[in-house]
């Protein structure tokens, strides 16, 4: 049960930020990034509407499948090129503001829900016929 709250809680982080970015884009843009970098251009805003539209698709997977231990430790290997992206770009190529920086507070949640959701669902494997499946 442990491991099912857990990707709800990363389901969560994607609906939020990307429904944000899919339904309200310009906010997005306005809020995020830094002056120099936006853009009031159709295609910045529909860029960000279908990275929005990604991530909210990937957060509806994520409530209705069933993660294994070995889903939640790739998905953690998974973001950590992400937090490489948010630092460079919010502190060695300033594009991102401190608003923007919400990616980075969501991968840390999804990367600590992440390892929580690894153990959940290790014992929970491992409580079916004592087999660990990773």
């Amino acid at each position: 049960m442990r491991a099912l709250i857990c990707q709800f809680v990363i389901a969560f982080v994607f609906l939020g930020l990307g429904g944000w970015a899919l339904f309200t884009p310009q906010s997005v843009i306005d809020l995020a990034l830094m002056p120099e970098y936006r853009e009031d251009s159709f295609v910045l805003s529909f860029t960000m509407a279908c990275f929005g539209s990604q991530a909210v698709m990937f957060g509806i997977m994520a409530l209705v499948t069933r993660w294994s231990s070995r889903a939640f430790a790739t998905f953690a290997v998974v973001l950590i090129p992400f937090f490489v992206f948010n630092c460079y770009f919010h502190y060695e190529v300033p594009v991102l503001t401190s608003i923007g920086m919400l990616d980075f507070a969501g991968n840390l949640i999804m990367f600590i829900t992440c390892l929580v959701g690894w153990h959940a669902a290790r014992k929970d494997e491992q409580g079916i016929g004592g087999i660990v499946r990773l």
